[in-house]
């Protein structure tokens, strides 16, 4: 499954886009440099049901935004992807 697909997927199980879930942790101040990888997957898990694999993309959007390597992108593996930037807006960005 692609990240884009992981993505999509949290928000149609959530009705939450993607740049939702980076505008809560800010709130929360889970976007801080000091925050640890489990203590966002926790507040996934607990608040929308989330499990490790949709919660640590998540955690990539928070930690590092849209931007994702390379090494996926337009590789013939079941994690690819068309770009190396994500769509962050979620269906209302279609």
């Amino acid at each position: 499954m692609s990240f884009q697909a992981y993505l999509d997927n949290i928000e149609a199980k959530t009705g939450k886009a993607p740049e939702e879930f980076i505008q809560m942790a800010r709130i929360k101040g889970f976007d801080q440099p000091g925050t640890k990888a489990g203590e966002i997957v926790t507040w996934l898990a607990d608040e929308f049901g989330l499990g490790r694999g949709h919660a640590m993309a998540i955690v990539h959007i928070i930690k590092h935004g849209a931007q994702i390597s390379d090494k996926h992108v337009g590789s013939a593996g079941s994690h690819r992807d068309e770009s190396n930037q994500l769509k962050l807006d979620g269906k209302k960005g279609s």
